[in-house]
């Protein structure tokens, strides 16, 4: 990589919005840009067989971690490889093989959700990963072959030793596992903090999302009682009137008969009521007879 390509990247990375997935097809990658950088590291370090090194990266990728390790492959095949979040068993050779190999680990830390987005889930650790190169050939050539790995026996284990889980190991908790060609497989969970692969790419552990209920399907709800409160309450409005209406009724009768006095005569030994007969006298229009 040349110096005028390296600032051009630099360039990009520091005055451009991070818009670019590693599951599109950008000609100049953060998977891209990281490996190099890694690449790099080895070159002025001038690194021991079996040491992890950690590269470092510009400041506007704070939060970002990328190590790189440089092993030969009867190593990886006696003790395999056991570095930041992966463990690598024995057993395992390079596809295709050779002598000597560097693995490049990445933690995309608080820069994960920006990169790597599966519908429905959210993630609840960084995504961390993985890669194998051919370290045969000098390190700063362009041409770095990407290799691949093969586990004979047991699988890799990725450790994912700060993840909390509330209800320990969840049936809506999954491995999820990101190809480089933008596919993503989801693994059940072997145990609360480790996910298990055969192969090398990039991994986190997800959860799948709870559906909220709609705000008007609340409205609904709210509409209906409503509507049931107000009937109910003018059915035990007009119940009262009707009430208070027939009492008050009840009410004037009762005073009604209590005012009317009747006088007692005797028809021969009996006493029975009687009322006063009032009759009208004649007047006569004057003294005189016709």
């Amino acid at each position: 990589m040349n110096k005028n390509f390296m600032i051009l990247l630099v360039f990009s990375f520091t005055f451009c919005p991070f818009v670019h997935s590693l599951q599109g097809n950008d000609s100049i990658s953060m998977d891209a840009f990281l490996q190099e950088t890694a690449f790099k590291t080895l070159v002025r370090r001038r690194p021991y067989t079996g040491a992890l090194y950690r590269a470092s990266l510009p400041a506007n990728l704070s939060g970002m971690e990328v190590s790189v390790v440089r092993l030969r492959s009867r190593r990886l095949w006696d003790k395999g490889a056991n570095f930041s979040h992966f463990g690598i068993p024995s057993n395992t050779l390079p596809v295709p093989h050779v002598r000597r190999l560097v693995i490049v680990y990445q933690d995309f830390g608080n820069w994960s959700s920006s990169y790597f987005k599966i519908s429905g889930f959210s993630l609840l650790t960084p995504v961390v990963g993985f890669m194998v190169f051919n370290a045969t050939s000098n390190t700063e050539a362009k041409n770095i072959t990407k290799l691949s790995i093969t586990t004979l026996e047991n699988r890799i284990e990725i450790h994912f030793p700060n993840l909390k889980l509330r209800l320990g190991k969840s049936s809506d908790t999954w491995c999820a596992q990101f190809d480089e060609d933008g596919m993503f497989h989801l693994i059940p969970m072997g145990s609360p903090d480790v996910c298990y692969s055969r192969k090398q790419g990039y991994f986190a552990v997800v959860s799948k999302l709870k559906r909220k209920k709609k705000a008007w399907y609340l409205w609904m709800i709210g509409f209906v009682l409503g509507v049931g409160v107000m009937v109910v309450t003018g059915y035990a409005a007009m119940v009262t009137i009707r009430a208070l209406k027939t009492k008050k009724i009840q009410i004037m009768e009762k005073q009604a008969d209590g005012d009317l006095v009747l006088e007692s005569r005797w028809v021969g030994n009996s006493k029975m009521p009687s009322a006063a007969v009032t009759r009208t006298m004649p007047v006569l229009e004057n003294s005189s007879f016709p």
